[in-house]
């Protein structure tokens, strides 16, 4: 293959590939892009063996390895979880576990709304009335369960 007057051998374009997105996980953070840099550089390592491979079997190779690599990715984070201060960063709802809240709307036959910040939560606890003061005890699905305080 010709690029601006310059040969390139698939593999080459490959590993080109596999160079960028890995770079690219540098640029944006997201502990994705570098698997697929991964199963580029694989697919690169397979056209500088077999240089007669069809077009068809390289991008097949690299759906496939992409996704061997990020399943493998996702085993490794599960086994061995990155530390951090704040494990609850980016999980708003297990970081409302705990918190005082105000009803905004009485808790009436285990339904109601509570006031979270700036904004009105479906709740479902025992019967309140509007303003009382209620603990969180879970979110699930959108919904906050509650206890009196």
């Amino acid at each position: 293959m010709t690029i601006g007057g310059l040969a390139m051998s698939d593999a080459s374009l490959w590993l080109i590939a596999a160079v960028l997105l890995a770079g690219a996980e540098l640029v944006v953070p997201g502990v994705f892009l570098i698997f697929l840099g991964i199963a580029a550089a694989i697919v690169a390592a397979a056209t500088f063996v077999l240089p007669e491979l069809p077009v068809a079997a390289q991008l097949g190779a690299f759906a496939m390895w992409s996704t061997v690599a990020v399943l493998i990715g996702r085993r490794w984070y599960v086994d061995y979880p990155v530390d951090t201060d704040d494990p609850l960063l980016n999980d708003r709802a297990r970081r409302l576990v705990g918190e005082t809240v105000t009803v905004a709307d009485p808790i009436v036959g285990g339904r109601g709304r509570v006031q979270i910040g700036d904004g009105a939560w479906p709740a479902a606890g025992p019967d309140a009335p509007a303003g009382a003061r209620m603990r969180i005890t879970a979110v699930v699905g959108g919904i906050v369960s509650v206890e009196p305080l």
